[in-house]
């Protein structure tokens, strides 16, 4: 396995279920780079679960956790930080985005998202898809206006889209071969 570095840290932005985790892993595994899962990281730090936090503390709780997470990832060691959904909703977090790393948006419709999650329990967003369409348009912008690339995941696997990733993250100078 060849093994590859980071010159700064690369953010998944996108709607839920457009495969940021997914993606970012397959990336980690395949050429020897950390990973972290925003939502997963907050849990771990906050000792409990992104819908509980939501649930007793709020949403301008649980974003004021997101902000300092992603200010706390943006000054480690550069890695693969595949983002919630929403944290493009704060324009303190797209200025740190767009200032402390490269910014890598998928794309993907609510619909296509949707037929992707296959637990629909774990995302109470989804339970009315006029909803979750009106929420995937208006961040829409958001993303588009953080990302230094848009990658349409409509239809294509996690394999495929990793494979797009590496070479855009090559050609930018973010991911280098490491010398021997």
């Amino acid at each position: 396995m060849e093994l590859y570095e980071l010159t700064r840290p690369v953010f998944f932005v996108g709607f839920m279920g457009a495969g940021k985790t997914s993606v970012s892993r397959k990336l980690a595994r395949k050429f020897g780079l950390a990973a972290v899962d925003m939502d997963t990281y907050i849990e771990r730090r906050e000792g409990r679960k992104v819908k509980e936090i939501f649930a007793q503390d709020g949403e301008e709780a649980f974003r004021d956790i997101e902000q300092a997470v992603l200010v706390e990832l943006t000054n480690k060691d550069p890695l693969l930080v595949s983002c919630g959904g929403g944290v493009i909703k704060r324009p303190e977090n797209r200025e740190v985005l767009k200032s402390g790393g490269f910014v890598i948006h998928l794309r993907i419709s609510a619909d296509e998202a949707r037929g992707r999650i296959g637990d629909l329990s774990t995302r109470p967003l989804f339970n009315d898809l006029d909803d979750a369409r009106a929420l995937a348009e208006s961040r829409m912008p958001l993303y588009d206006e953080v990302a230094d690339v848009t990658i349409d995941t409509a239809g294509r696997g996690v394999s495929a889209l990793a494979y797009e990733v590496r070479d855009v993250l090559e050609r930018e100078g973010v991911l280098c071969r490491q010398q021997k």
